[in-house]
C-alpha cells in the first residue's frame, strides 16, 4: 500500500519550507513521492513553490477549486484514486492552512481510496510565535490539525524568546482544552515535570531547521500519528474564510512597493483581518525577453520577499471577513 503523510499547519506556519526538506530527506532515500497540494482556492500558489522538487521520482499534483465544498471532497477523492494506480511509494499532502484534518481521515476510510493508502504520518507545523488572539474559527482549525498529530514541529524557534514559545504552548493546549481534546503537549525541558508518563508523541520537536540532521529526519518519517476526539464543528461554504487571487495583473512593483503594500493591506481592519499574502510579483517588464520576479510570503509578524528563480503573474490574499474593494486599491 501506497504511504499517505499529511504536513498541516496554520496560515504562514511554514509548511511549504518544511515540505522541501522532508521530501528531500526521503528522496535520498530512495522513495518515489507524490506532493498533493489540496487547496480550496481557485489556483494553487504553493504548487509554484515547491516546483523546484519536480523530478524523475518527484511528482505535483494540484487540487483546488470546486463549486463548493462537496465538489472539492469529490476531486480529492478522484485524484487520490487516479494516484494510487501510479507507482509511488509515498504521498505528502500539504492543504489549506484553513484546512479541518477530518476530511483526510475521512476520505482515506472510503472505499476504493482504503484498498490503496496507509496512513504515514501527520505532523502540524506551528509558528513559533504563534498569535495569541485568534477567532473561534480558527482556534477549532488549529485544534483539528494538531490534535491527531505524530508530531507538533515548530518553526522559526531559534527566532523567538523562550517566553513567547512557553506562551504558543500554552496556547495550544488551551484551544485543545476548549474544544474538549484530552491530549496535551509538552516542550522537551518541562515534559519531565508535566508527566513522567508523557508520551513521546505528545513532546514538541523544536530545532532550527537548518540544523536537521538524517536522525531528525528519519524519527519524523516515523512518528505515524495519534487519534483524540474533540468538539466537532461543521465545515461548508458559510465560514469567514476567503481566498482573493490576482492573475496576470501587470502589477509592477519594487520590494520596498510591496512592502508598503503588504503592511497597509494587513494593518487596515476596512480590508478584513488578512493573515497570509503569497505569490510572485513582477520587479520589471522586459518586451525583449521574460519578466524579473520577487517571491513574497508574508504573514502578519513576518514578511519575506526574495528574488525567485522563476515566476508567474499570481499572488494570493488569505484570511477572514475580507473586502476585496479596499484590498484592490492598496493592490493596484
Amino acid at each position: 500500500m501506497v504511504k499517505i503523510d499529511l504536513i498541516t499547519g496554520f496560515l504562514g506556519s511554514g509548511k511549504t519550507t518544511f515540505i522541501k526538506k522532508y521530501v528531500k530527506y526521503l528522496l535520498d532515500q530512495g522513495e518515489k513521492i507524490c506532493i498533493l497540494e489540496n487547496d480550496y482556492g481557485a489556483v494553487n500558489v504553493d504548487m509554484v513553490l515547491v516546483g523546484e522538487l519536480l523530478g524523475d521520482n518527484c511528482n505535483i499534483e494540484m487540487v483546488a477549486g470546486g463549486c463548493d465544498y462537496d465538489c472539492h471532497k469529490r476531486r480529492y477523492k478522484t485524484k487520490l484514486i487516479s494516484m494510487g494506480m501510479s507507482g509511488y511509494t509515498r504521498v505528502i499532502v500539504e492543504p489549506s492552512g484553513i484546512y479541518d484534518v477530518d476530511e483526510f481521515f475521512d476520505t482515506l476510510y472510503e472505499e476504493p481510496i482504503d484498498q490503496w493508502y496507509e496512513i504515514g504520518n501527520v505532523i502540524a507545523i506551528v509558528d513559533a510565535a504563534l498569535p495569541q488572539h485568534l477567532s473561534p474559527d480558527s482556534e477549532y482549525l488549529l485544534t483539528s490539525q494538531i490534535a491527531d498529530v505524530g508530531k507538533i514541529v515548530l518553526s522559526k524557534a531559534q527566532t523567538v524568546e523562550s517566553a513567547i514559545v512557553a506562551k504558543t504552548v500554552e496556547h495550544l493546549n488551551e484551544c485543545l482544552e476548549k474544544f474538549s481534546c484530552k491530549r496535551r503537549f509538552y516542550l522537551e525541558e518541562t515534559a519531565g515535570l508535566a508527566d513522567k508518563k508523557v508520551s513521546k508523541s505528545d513532546i514538541i520537536f523544536a530545532k532550527n531547521w537548518d540544523e536537521l540532521t538524517d536522525a531528525d529526519f528519519e524519527m519524523l518519517t516515523h512518528c505515524e500519528w495519534r487519534r483524540y476526539d474533540h468538539i466537532k464543528m461543521p465545515v461548508n461554504d458559510d465560514n469567514n474564510y476567503d481566498s482573493l487571487y490576482y492573475m496576470n495583473t501587470g502589477i509592477v512593483k519594487t520590494e520596498q512597493e510591496i512592502r508598503e503594500m503588504i503592511r497597509s493591506v494587513m494593518s487596515d481592519d476596512t480590508c478584513g483581518h488578512v493573515f497570509r499574502i503569497k505569490g510572485f510579483i513582477a520587479t520589471d517588464r522586459n518586451d525583449e525577453g521574460p519578466c524579473n520576479y520577487l517571491e513574497i510570503n508574508a504573514t502578519r509578524e513576518e514578511i519575506s520577499i526574495k528574488p525567485a528563480p522563476a515566476g508567474k503573474d499570481i499572488f494570493v490574499v488569505i484570511g477572514e471577513n475580507m473586502n476585496k474593494e479596499h484590498i484592490d486599491e492598496y493592490c493596484f
